[in-house]
């Protein structure tokens, strides 16, 4: 017997204009930016730079996928595609890094992730997880020195995984 795969709407948004501020989804979304943005981006599901894009803003997001111009930090807690003909200037974080041919990143890139049960989890830092859930990193030290957060220390440092960090983000909205 075949079991009935239940449909997900699609969320789909596609920028091609010149913005500014923050664009922040808590939902995925599939995000699409072919103009010019400046600021903050904070999405979930699937995020794409375009080609004639030219984006300044730190970006996180689940999957991304850069084929413009992006000046600003990078993270991506499951993957991160830059396609040929991409300029990046910024510091990239992710579990899963492709890189075509003829783009150009100038920074560093910090690959980190550990295989869990869902196939997929993320290390994240004391100031991964700051920026992740927009608190200030001094609150997130004192939430983990308190155990109010899931949080293991080591080698003098702060370290989560998403998944665990997720997981409390909905005890805590249970509580609520």
């Amino acid at each position: 017997m075949a079991k009935k795969i239940p449909e997900i709407q699609e969320k789909i948004l596609d920028v091609d204009a010149s913005m500014q501020g923050t664009i922040s989804f808590k939902d995925p979304v599939n995000l699409r930016i072919n103009g010019s943005f400046e600021g903050k981006l904070d999405t979930r599901g699937n995020l794409t730079i375009g080609e004639n894009a030219k984006v300044t803003a730190n970006i996180h997001g689940d999957n991304i996928v850069i084929a413009g111009k992006v000046s600003g930090d990078i993270f991506a807690t499951r993957s991160l595609a830059i396609l040929g003909g991409a300029t990046i200037k910024g510091n990239l974080s992710t579990p899963r890094l492709s890189m075509i041919e003829g783009a150009v990143l100038q920074g560093v890139v910090s690959m980190q992730g550990a295989t869990s049960s869902d196939g997929l989890d993320v290390s994240l830092t004391l100031k991964d997880v700051a920026q992740y859930l927009e608190v200030e990193a001094k609150i997130i030290e004192e939430w983990a020195h308190a155990k109010k957060i899931p949080a293991r220390f080591e080698n003098g440092s702060w370290f989560f995984t998403k998944a665990e960090v997720d997981q409390w983000i909905q005890q805590e909205r249970a509580r609520v």
